[in-house]
Parts: C-alpha cells; structure tokens; sequence
C-alpha cells in the first residue's frame, strides 16, 4: 500500500541505473532503466528501486535470487520446467512468503536500510559501477548497473544512515552497519570504496542479453560463466584474498596488477614462417624413436606440417604416442587403446531405452551430441550429406568420451574440437585418443565454473593493456573492455575464425606450446591490434564493436597472424622492465607468493631471454641446445 504524500521523503535519486533481471525460458536476458533511490517513508530510510515506466508505484516488492529448491511448488500455477533466475518477495508478512514470478513487468524493490547487510563489486572485473546489494537475510537483490555514473553520490548519501566497512577477508565486499552500532569509522571505510568510481558502462548483462550473437549455436556454458561472475558470495564465508595488498588497488582482478602507465617496450622484430615439416623418417632412429622431439615441434611452430604426415604427427603432439616411444611399442599402444576404446564404447552401446530413460545425464548427452553432430562442418565433404560414415564417426566418438570422462561428459563445442581430428586421422580409434590428449590442455575451458575462461581473459587484459594502452582505452569507453567478445576464440582455440584448412595448421602449431603455453593469447592480442585502425577513432559502440569481431571470420590472414603473434612474444621477453604480471602469463617467472618466488629461483633461461636477446632478433639457443637452423628460433 502507499504511504502517505506527508509521510514520504526523497533523499536522493539517480536515473540511468539498469536492473538485470533473466528468465532461463527466455534466451535472452531483460535490461529494464530506472531510477535508484534513497527515500523516507514515516521516518523509516529505504533503497529503492523502480523502472522508468512504473513511475506511479509505491512500497515496491523485495526481489532475491531464488535458491534451488525453495518454494514454488506448491503453487497451483508453478512449472517445473520454468527456473526463473529471481523471484519476489513480500516485505510485509514476515515469514517472507515466496511467490513465483513468470510474465511480471513489476520488477522493483524497496529494502529498509536497517536490513542492508551488503554491498559487493564484482569479483570478475568486467566493469567499474555494478553492484550487488545482499540483505540481512542472505538473500541477494538484482544486480545494480550504473550506466550513468553515480555510485560515489549514492554512497555519499548512504553515509547518512549507515557505516559501509570493508571486509577483512574479501577487498571487494563491504559490510553494512547501523549508525548507532560498533563499527569502524566511516571515513576511514569510505575511503576504500573508491572501487566503485563512476567508469564506462559494464557490459555483462549486454554479452548475456544475446549470447548467441557473441558465440555461436547456443553455448550452453557462456551465460552460466558470466551469471558465475556476478553471483554474490556463498552465504556462510568469503573467499580470503590472496594478496593482502589488493585492497591498495581494487580495481585489479586478484592476483593481477593493474597496469596505469605505458612501457617502453622497445622495437618490435620482424619474424619470418619457414616451410612446413615435409619429411619424418629422417627424425626416427632405426628402431622408429624420434631423434629430437625439439627440433620437431621447431619446425611444426614454424611452417606447420605438410598434410601427408599430419595423421602420423599428430599422435605424438597429443600424446597418443610417445616421442622416444619406438615402433614395437606404438603397435603395442595401438593394440591395448583399441582394446580400452572399445570396453568403453560397448558400456553406452550397451544401455537400453529403458536404462536411458533413467539416466538423464547419460540421455542429456546424447541430446546435445545428436544435435551438435548434425551441424558441425557439414560443408566438409567429411562431414556433409545425409547418413554420411564420417557423422556416425563423430557422433560416437564423442559419446564414447562421455563415458571415458564421465564428469565432464559432453559440453557445447567438443564436437568442433574433434571434427578436425577425425577428418585427418580417418580413424575412430586414433581420433578418440587424440581427443583425450587434445581436452588435456583445454578440459577446463568447458568446465562449469568457467573459471579458466574467466583466468584467460584476464590474462589477455593483462598483455594487451601492455602492448597497446591506447586501444585498452578505447574498448574501456565503449563498454567493451572486458574482452568478453573473444570468449569463443579462447574457448576452442579459434576454430570458428579460420578455414578448416588453417585450423589444422594453427593447432597443431598451438600443441606444440611454443615460445609458451599462452601463445594463443598473443594470437589474439595479434588480431586484436590488426583492428585498432577500424576500432580506434570510430563510432563504434559495444555492439558494433562486438558485430566488427564476430565479421572477422574467415577473413584473416593465418601467416600474417602467427607472425605478428610471434614478433609481440619477441618485444615482450626483449623489454627488460616488463611489468610482473606480464611476465607470468608468458610463463617467465612463477607466480607471486610462491616458494620459487625469489629472483634467485628465477630460471637462467628467463634470464637469458630478457638480458641476452637483442632487440629485433630471435633469442640464441641455451649453451647445451642443438644449434638451430636460421630460420628457427630456439625456445626455452
């Protein structure tokens, strides 16, 4: 019911502040505008928020973030299959009955300031004003995006009720404390909160708004990886900082250090590709052991390798075979996979309907394989066509890696990686063996948590605020700083940018891991400095500039790419004050905080790359190295 007029006093208000809300039946998430506000209704202070078409409203309901498992059931109109992401409250009965939301435009809320127990930033540093507001009774309001500006004031004004102190054990939570109660001085905590400067625009809830433009055929992954982002601590403790001096810089992810000012990071070199390994019985001894695995994975990072021999190299990049193993022995490994292959591919040929139909993991699987299958390079002659050999291939194999890895199972996008696997290999055996070895270096990317997706872009701020503030500053402006356009590029290492053709040459460049494990990131440092002068001074926004990215497919140029990704490893090792943080993504250095930690236990390798190598040339092997040949830079 609404108070009355003499009853109610505007504080403060701010228009320009987005409440985010998501429906899981709806694919796209709503971006509703409105007004925050600060009021007094009979005396009592109150945060409120309303949306610009709802103007007329009074005492709105309370919004929360619907656990599993609460209420809703017993609703007469409650459907299982609809799992909203926030459901309203009523602040006037007590017990706080919960109701189910489906259709409703009435999305505000109105919280007493005595039942304030939060405020957080968001852990995942997608943008400066975007705030999550936690009440006494654990239950989290709608993320708050302050498009506009405006947090300082808000906090300002908030200062009249209520001490905000931040947390000892989390720099990016702050505590809410009546004025009359215990706690620390408020100018001494309101210092901290300059985590919450009015900056650009965050663009989370714009990626989850249509995440299907952003990525490709429905990730089912990518909106759980950014909601992850945003969801506000686990009730019942924080998450202990690992660096006591972040709060010193919160604007900075932990564990990585804000990079304000630019380095000099001298010339960068020209870099050259060679021709692709073209010859493979010279590396094998008589007994079939590759002579120099070294000098192999050399010649693969430089040139690729001609398409005859990739069926038979590429069991040994991805460790279907080792390299000293000798011919004997891979007839042996072969013997024994084959056998293990198919154990595990008769354990789900073998399953009823009516076992199937009380898995629901197992038939969730088949779904989105059957389903992924179907639309996965059908333009290859591999793969195209109906009833085609080379789908039932792909299709099995994948179901077989269910079972091989059970937990993880099948997630969106693994038929992408195997469908280049399968096209070389020709083989159902050697391709699923190859897979496993293919998902040891990128298992995580389609983990749940998506917390190696959330750990790449990052890193990939992190170099590419080295190599090029100015650009840096220019997607900052535009919303788009966050990088979160080249989710898909890191998530299946390109596949969807290049032909089919140059993907087989820049895998198995990348499984070759050299100069370093993170080269794909100066890949896409690479392509994202070739578009600095379509970026850089033009009108574009955070959706053009996201359009302009996804437009690049099948438009770059791969051997332009792995060079200029090359020749920016090259400047980075070359520049003798490189900043930390650089360093470690590039593998230069151990973390910070560990026992290796110490410039003594700095590797003569890293040493010898940044104080030896000369600008503009490639490092000279280390003294017990082979000498290469000229045109192959030797790599630690």
């Amino acid at each position: 019911m609404g108070a009355n007029v003499e009853d109610y006093k505007l504080i403060f208000e701010k228009e320009g502040v987005y409440l985010h809300t998501n429906a899981k039946r709806s694919v796209q998430e709503t971006s509703l505008p409105g007004f925050i506000r600060i009021v007094e209704r009979a005396g009592v202070p109150a945060l409120e928020w309303s949306p610009l078409e709802d103007e007329g409203r009074s005492a709105p309901a309370v919004l929360y973030s619907k656990k599993d498992g609460e209420a809703g059931e017993e609703d007469p109109n409650f459907d299982p299959g609809y799992e909203p992401d926030w459901a309203v409250i009523s602040t006037v009965k007590k017990d706080r009955e919960h109701v189910q939301v489906k259709d409703s435009g009435q999305w505000a809320f109105s919280l007493p300031l005595s039942e304030l127990y939060s405020l957080r930033r968001a852990r995942f540093s997608l943008g400066r004003n975007f705030m999550v507001l936690t009440s006494r009774g654990g239950h989290p309001l709608p993320p708050l995006h302050f498009h506009r500006g405006g947090t300082r004031e808000l906090l300002r004004a908030l200062h009249r009720y209520i001490v905000l102190d931040q947390s000892p054990v989390d720099g990016r939570l702050f505590l809410a404390y009546p004025r009359d109660s215990d706690s620390p001085a408020f100018p001494q905590s309101f210092d901290k909160l300059h985590i919450l400067e009015d900056g650009g625009a965050d663009i989370v809830s714009r990626f989850i708004h249509d995440p299907y433009a952003t990525t490709f055929g429905g990730f089912s992954k990518v909106t759980n990886f950014f909601r992850a982002a945003l969801r506000p601590p686990e009730a019942g403790g924080a998450r202990t900082a690992q660096h006591p001096g972040l709060a010193a810089q919160p604007d900075d992810e932990p564990g990585f250090e804000l990079i304000t000012c630019g380095v000099e990071l001298g010339p960068r070199p020209d870099v050259s590709r060679g021709p692709a390994l073209d010859r493979w019985e010279e590396f094998l001894d008589c007994e079939g052991r590759v002579k120099d695995p070294g000098k192999v994975k050399e010649l693969v990072f430089r040139g690729g390798i001609n398409p005859p021999l990739r069926k038979e190299v590429w069991k040994f990049l991805l460790g279907f075979y080792p390299w000293k193993s000798t011919r004997k022995e891979r007839e042996d490994i072969l013997r024994v996979k084959t056998d293990e292959y198919f154990r595990m591919k008769v354990q789900w040929k073998s399953v009823s309907e009516e076992q199937e139909m009380r898995n629901s993991l197992l038939r969730g699987y088949r779904s989105l394989i059957e389903r992924d299958v179907n639309r996965t390079d059908r333009n290859n002659t591999f793969f195209s066509g109906n009833d085609n050999p080379g789908l039932t291939l792909l299709h099995d194999v994948l179901m077989t890696y269910c079972m091989y890895n059970f937990d993880l199972g099948y997630v969106q996008g693994m038929s992408d990686l195997l469908a280049p696997i399968l096209f070389v290999t020709q083989n159902e055996v050697e391709s699923f063996w190859c897979l496993t070895g293919f998902m040891e270096l990128l298992h995580q990317n389609f983990e749940e948590s998506q917390e190696a997706m959330k750990q790449q872009l990052l890193q990939l701020s992190v170099l590419l605020k080295a190599l090029d503030p100015e650009l840096c500053d220019f997607l900052d402006s535009q919303d788009s700083g966050s990088l979160c356009f080249c989710f898909r590029w890191l998530l299946i290492w390109f596949k969807r940018e290049f032909s089919f053709e140059d993907i087989l040459t820049l895998w198995e460049v990348l499984w070759t891991q050299l100069p370093c494990e993170n080269f794909h990131l100066l890949i896409a440092c690479s392509i994202l400095e070739s578009q600095r002068g379509e970026l850089i001074g033009s009108d574009h926004d955070f959706n053009t500039i996201l359009k302009h990215i996804n437009e690049l497919t099948m438009k770059l140029d791969l051997h332009d790419v792995l060079r200029d990704a090359e020749a920016i490893y090259l400047q980075l090792v070359c520049c003798k004050e490189l900043p930390r943080k650089v360093k470690q993504v590039l593998g230069l250095c151990v973390p910070c905080g560990s026992e290796e930690d110490s410039p003594d236990s700095q590797s003569s390798e890293t040493e010898r790359l940044l104080l030896q190598t000369e600008a503009g040339a490639p490092p000279a092997p280390p003294p017990a190295a082979p000498p290469a040949a000229p045109h192959v830079p030797s790599y630690p």
